[in-house]
């Protein structure tokens, strides 16, 4: 058999497939076509050389906002999938059923990366977010419609992967709990998951974990005071436990502020690393402190994840949790996405979502990306200083925070 591309002399990491050893990955019309000791470099058009690479299944990015141009928070997906090592985005509620069908025709249909999406339980998705205007999409119920966001998940059943919610006094207002009722109803009419979101209370993370089914997702789990996870002590909260017990997965989702390293050394010490780790990545944290998937994968590593954990975490879990078996792996026969990573050496300093700074002596980085078959190198690759370089922008506009990440032509 004739291949159109292999990737030769890596160290491939495959946790779903229990690999972890040298192999060459070769890819044909667009799927995975062999894995083997040695594969022929004859027997491709293209070769590779991954050699002293890490090979592993294409990042599966379970919490971002890709919906570039359609809302404030919105970032390019293509603008980042080389450089992070993601060939799957799936967007947490940038669109609700009101712009779903926006979202699908301007940027999923034109993205080079594979965009999947939660539907806001919102109609209108998350429209008023930035550092100088914030407006929860569900302060006002009327926005919160069930129906409409179960017909939107029917419509688009093959792009959708769930139910979205932001719950808390930012997203939700005086709404309290209701948006959260709303949303596990319209995830339970649509036979879907409910991803939720909890920002600060009311309410408090003690409503809202309860409700959660087995296979739901509780995003920003290692998320700082209030809400957090852990006592002041470090002690893990009990009902945090039983959610984990329940089979709740429990989501990093960095973001602009739901990340501590605190209580990230607290979850961990007790057994409790994320099941999926996340960016949460939009406009007001691509430039830091999230950057993207690689650099929250670096961060859990540099805190005492194992690596194959960490990818784990990053390709078979939350493929697992959009029920995509086809992805998150490099299975024969599964889809040709693969990251084709490298562990750099140095000292890289990495800050949390509340300014605390950790020193770690290698992070991250990727050489390419194969989409579909289709070899996709990073041009950025040595430029691994963007971490260094980070300072909050607080005061900005809206207007000068888009043109210092996407220039001022915006292209």
């Amino acid at each position: 058999m004739q291949f159109d591309l292999l990737l030769k002399g890596g160290r491939l990491i495959d946790p779903a497939s229990g690999i972890d050893a040298p192999r060459d990955v070769a890819i044909a019309n667009g799927r995975v076509a062999a894995v083997d000791a040695d594969i022929p470099a004859d027997r491709a058009a293209q070769v590779v050389d991954v050699t002293g690479c890490i090979v592993a299944p294409g990042l599966v990015d379970l919490h971002s906002h890709v919906y570039w141009g359609g809302t404030s928070l919105g970032v390019d997906a293509d603008r980042l999938a080389a450089k992070s090592g993601t060939t799957t985005f799936i967007d947490a509620g940038s669109a609700g059923a009101g712009n779903f069908l926006g979202f699908r025709r301007h940027v999923m249909e034109r993205s080079r990366a594979r965009i999947l999406a939660y539907v806001n339980i919102s109609f209108a998705g998350i429209f008023g977010f930035s550092q100088s205007v914030s407006v929860g999409e569900c302060s006002d119920l009327r926005l919160c419609e069930p129906r409409e966001v179960v017909a939107a998940a029917r419509e688009h059943a093959d792009v959708v992967v769930g139910v979205k919610v932001r719950s808390g006094k930012h997203a939700g207002g005086t709404s309290g709990i209701a948006p959260v009722d709303l949303a596990l109803e319209a995830a339970d009419r649509a036979g879907l998951p409910l991803m939720a979101h909890i920002d600060e209370p009311p309410p408090g993370r003690s409503e809202v974990l309860p409700r959660l089914r087995r296979g739901d997702i509780l995003t920003h789990c290692f998320r700082p005071f209030p809400n957090a996870p852990v006592f002041a002590s470090g002690a893990v909260r009990p009902d945090m436990r039983l959610a984990r017990e329940r089979g709740v997965i429990f989501d990093l989702g960095h973001g602009m502020g739901s990340f501590d390293f605190d209580v990230a050394r607290a979850m961990l010490a007790e057994g409790l690393a994320p099941d999926v780790i996340s960016s949460d990545v939009h406009l007001y944290c691509v430039d830091g402190p999230a950057f993207d998937i690689l650099v929250c994968m670096s961060k859990l590593m540099a805190l005492g994840m194992p690596l194959v954990e960490v990818l784990r975490a990053a390709t078979q879990a939350p493929a697992r949790a959009i029920a995509r078996p086809d992805l998150g792996t490099l299975a024969v026969g599964t889809v040709g996405d693969v990251a084709v990573l490298r562990q750099r050496s140095g000292r890289f300093t990495f800050v949390d979502a509340v300014g605390a700074a950790l020193v770690a002596d290698q992070r991250l980085v990727s050489e390419g990306i194969v989409i579909g078959g289709t070899w996709w190198p990073n041009e950025a690759v040595n430029d691994v200083s963007e971490t260094e370089r980070f300072e909050a922008h607080a005061a900005h506009t809206h207007v000068e925070v888009a043109a210092r990440h996407f220039g001022d032509r915006h292209d």
